[in-house]
């Protein structure tokens, strides 16, 4: 008995020094040696779910609940049924989930007098409403549960409550609110005044809504945040994968992109081991970097898995069929995800939206959505707002003949990108400013522009995006012109098209296998080639040939 006591203060101290391990391993040998009262299996459940155990969790919760029925705490049984049906939702066990809140109603619609759990369960009310087309009613549904949490002084409560109604702020439409709610909610969070899981749920949405509304600064001030406070817990698996994904995404925007492919990586490893919110993000972000790469079947496979989570990977996918030529396909994608997103959401695909309609060459749908999202940016300041939306601005007035208006638009995304620390948009952007200044005949400066966005790309390794920009630097008809290649490598691909092997290349120019290996691997990412047929195409498309 004394040392199942031991092990209970053990396990109790490790549990408020947020040690999981510790505090699973303690809580569990003191249940084993005689049960835990209900308050401790509460915490039990919290480090089995925190540690990637969620099943364990939900059963020990289960058991909490039921201890706190026998014992007459209603208020308690109905808090662990609201907590069941929120991790259930989370993890995508609607039924279930329905099932437990709807027991947690019942039991608090017996009590004699209001509580703090009364305001919990309208929470996932407001959730359904937010996400199902309704942010105004979520919003008026999150007021009611901020004055529920207000009135029992219920930190966690009145945070969850906060956060809900930033969000829907967003959503509609009033980001400064919103953003500004954000930045209050997140001082409890950073202080430490809340539990563990409503602090990692606030981290992670917060991050999220805020690259949905543009704001770049935010979104990288708090990731470091939660990543800060992940390092802290090393043991903590919930939580902590979103945090990789959120990493990856401000990795492959600031062109760190082996960075960014590694932090999906482990997203998507901690995904298996219990943090089930971060599938999407860690495959999507990885197939997004892919995509860029020009690596299109990793790409399309990391969309499949992403799309296992219940969310459509866009507008990456739409973005893949475009690269791929499939213009059809990534118009009907991308005009169907934007059509039934949320306006937040369909905010965020506005520049893809823009893109592919100039592909498909509905000049008309891309003028659309381009006005649409320059009244974003005019509404909300931000300035990833600001040079998506002079991005798009500028690429629509030149598919419309106006490249002396769309100049000072592109030229404006091409420095806000810049100061972003944005470079594949920045290098867009550049393109883009060719183009306008080709179009207005100024040659000179369209070649400088171009073989400045060359080489970022190709610093990025960025292989679509460099072949786009290195087949606008000189007419693809231009006899024995070698683009962006070096003379050494025009000897190689020479020999390519001879259709020789890198042994036989090797002897040839007295070089090493491993070096043609790397020249030729040089040319597939300078020329966007992801074959030697389509090497040998090039080369006798450009007169290269011996």
């Amino acid at each position: 008995m004394a040392t199942s006591e031991a092990g209970l203060d053990q396990g109790r101290s490790a549990f408020e020094e947020h040690r999981w391990t510790d505090a699973f391993e303690h809580l569990s040998d003191a249940d084993q040696g005689g049960g835990l009262p209900a308050p401790d299996l509460e915490r039990l459940a919290t480090a089995e779910i925190l540690t990637g155990k969620s099943d364990a969790g939900i059963d020990t919760l289960t058991r909490a609940h039921e201890e706190y029925l026998v014992v007459g705490d209603v208020v308690g049984a109905a808090r662990c049924a609201g907590w069941i049906g929120i991790h259930l939702m989370n993890s995508g066990q609607l039924a279930r989930s329905t099932g437990w809140f709807a027991r947690a109603g019942r039991l608090v619609a017996e009590l004699d007098a209001p509580c703090a759990v009364q305001g919990m369960l309208l929470i996932p009310t407001a959730l359904g409403m937010l996400f199902g087309g309704d942010p105004e009613g979520g919003r008026r549904v999150f007021m009611d549960a901020l004055a529920i949490g207000e009135k029992f002084q219920d930190r966690d409560l009145i945070s969850l409550s906060m956060l809900g109604t930033g969000q829907a702020c967003v959503a509609l439409g009033d980001i400064s609110t919103g953003v500004g709610l954000f930045d209050e909610v997140m001082v409890a969070v950073t202080a430490g005044e809340l539990s563990p899981v409503p602090s990692g749920i606030i981290y992670c949405a917060v991050i999220g809504t805020c690259h949905l509304a543009f704001d770049l600064r935010r979104a990288l001030e708090w990731t470091v945040a939660l990543d800060r406070w992940c390092g802290g817990r090393p043991d903590m698996v919930l939580f902590s994968g979103q945090c990789q994904s959120h990493r990856a995404d401000l990795y492959r925007l600031h062109g760190a992109w082996d960075e960014a492919i590694s932090a999906a990586k482990d997203a998507q490893r901690l995904s298996s081991a219990g943090d089930y919110q971060a599938l999407y993000g860690g495959y999507y972000q990885q197939g997004e970097v892919e995509r860029l790469r020009g690596e299109f079947a990793a790409a399309e496979e990391c969309y499949r898995q992403a799309a296992r989570s219940g969310y459509e990977p866009q507008p990456g996918l739409a973005l893949l069929k475009l690269a791929r030529g499939d213009i059809p396909a990534a118009q009907t994608l991308i005009r169907g995800a934007a059509d039934a997103a949320d306006l937040a959401t369909r905010r965020h695909l506005l520049p893809a939206l823009v893109e592919i309609e100039l592909a498909a060459g509905d000049t008309a749908a891309a003028r659309q959505a381009a006005d649409e999202l320059a009244s974003l940016a005019q509404v909300c300041g931000m300035p990833m707002a600001q040079a998506a939306s002079c991005q798009a601005g500028g690429a629509v007035l030149l598919a419309e003949g106006e490249p002396a208006r769309a100049l000072p638009l592109l030229r404006r995304a091409w420095t806000l990108w810049r100061e972003l620390g944005v470079p594949f948009e920045a290098a867009r952007s550049c393109t883009m400013v060719g183009q306008a200044c080709r179009a207005a005949g100024d040659d000179d400066s369209a070649e400088m522009d171009f073989e400045a966005a060359h080489a970022e790309f190709l610093a990025l390794g960025a292989a679509p995006a460099a072949a786009w920009a290195a087949s606008l630097q000189h007419a693809p008809a231009q006899e024995g012109h070698a683009g962006p290649l070096t003379p050494r490598e025009v000897e190689v691909l020479r020999l390519v098209a001879a259709g020789k092997s890198n042994r036989v290349i090797a002897g040839e120019l007295y070089l090493s296998e491993k070096t043609i290996a790397r020249h030729i691997s040089n040319i597939f990412l300078k020329l966007g080639l992801q074959s030697r047929v389509a090497a040998t195409r090039y080369a006798v498309d450009h007169g290269l040939t011996a």
